[in-house]
């Protein structure tokens, strides 16, 4: 599990010395690379600030990291396994091919199989693996102020359009709409459970969502229709405070989010997202009990609602809620997101009570 790995401190000694004792069971993402390691990888050692430390190969790619061809850290992973090996290899021959499920029945594979077992070694779907890997490096083309065809480009698309297609679908708004003086700026964040998009002006954050959440690209679009100035590329204050938060958070510094939050919905919702702010990490609620406490007894529904459309991920914490008899119950970026989120909470609180 990736909440048992120690501090990034130490495992940047592990690094140094090609410690074989996390062989298998940490990986460095190096940002001013973009590239990620085994910790024994033989290459010249990266400086502690440019480090990213994850537990698996998939939170690398997730995170927008391309595997090291030196250290081949997909391949070791996935050393027993010859249809996992294969097909990395094709990936590595045809990075910029958009790969479907019909190459894999043409290559005489079994689709769910293939699934299954890339799901088993790395978290994540072969064609999450490609996908992921070809948008990310788009989306930083486009932030380093790169044309929307240089973008397609740098993401391995033959055809502008279908660029523009995927793009949009990632996070709801074409690439080419993206604006240099816009009021509202987008950019990832890195984290253990994979990339996130956030957006902020300059005062406030107004979104934080998991980059594959599929109701992403409409909180985007009815995010960018709502606020006037249009929506560009950029990391202002409040993106960087909340950042700086999550990186705390999934390194057992601290759990508090104090990032000024912009909380775009009805009333009521904000009343419950307001409430969800005062559950300490460690804890849960129930839909019910919310209601209850809001002085709304009969609002169990209405409270879950409005827990479903909150877009401020872990900032407002709504995978603090379960059902009534303690089991997970929706969460949009996943339910086993959800259980990771309150493992590390719990082991958090665990270690503070201590």
């Amino acid at each position: 599990m990736m909440f048992d790995l120690p501090d990034s401190q130490t495992l940047y000694q592990a690094l140094i010395t090609c410690d074989a004792a996390y062989e298998g069971r940490a990986y460095v993402g190096v940002t001013s690379t973009g590239i990620f390691c085994r910790l024994s990888c033989p290459a010249r050692k990266p400086k502690f600030e440019n480090c990213r430390f994850h537990a698996t190969p998939g939170a690398c790619i997730e995170a927008g990291f391309r595997a090291c061809k030196r250290c081949k850290p997909l391949a070791a992973a996935a050393a027993d396994d010859p249809v996992v090996q294969g097909l990395l290899a094709k990936l590595e021959q045809r990075p910029a091919y958009r790969w479907g499920e019909g190459d894999l029945v043409r290559m005489g594979l079994d689709a769910s199989t293939v699934r299954r077992a890339f799901k088993r070694h790395f978290g994540m779907t072969f064609l999450e693996m490609a996908r992921q890997r070809r948008l990310r490096e788009g989306f930083t083309a486009l932030k380093a102020g790169e044309p929307v065809i240089a973008a397609q480009i740098d993401a391995g698309f033959e055809s502008a359009s279908a660029f523009r297609a995927a793009f949009a679908k990632l996070v709801g708004i074409a690439p080419g709409a993206f604006r240099k003086d816009a009021l509202l700026l987008a950019d990832w964040i890195d984290t253990p459970l994979g990339a996130m998009i956030a957006i902020s002006c300059r005062h406030q954050l107004h979104l934080l969502e998991f980059a594959d959440r599929k109701a992403l690209p409409r909180e985007v679009a009815k995010l960018q229709k709502a606020q006037p100035g249009g929506l560009g590329f950029g990391r202002p204050a409040p993106t960087e405070q909340i950042a700086e938060e999550l990186r705390r958070y999934f390194a057992g510094e601290g759990a508090a989010f104090e990032t000024p939050l912009a909380l775009h919905g009805t009333a009521f919702e904000r009343e419950v997202w307001r409430y969800l702010v005062t559950i300490p990490a460690g804890e849960t609620r129930s839909y019910s009990q919310i209601a209850r406490e809001l002085g709304r007894v009969s609002a169990a529904r209405a409270v879950a609602r409005a827990n479903g459309r909150n877009q401020l991920a872990l900032a407002v914490p709504c995978h603090r809620v379960l059902s009534a008899d303690g089991s997970l119950t929706g969460y949009g970026g996943g339910l086993w997101r959800k259980q990771r989120l309150i493992e590390i909470e719990t082991s958090y609180k665990q270690r503070i009570s201590a």
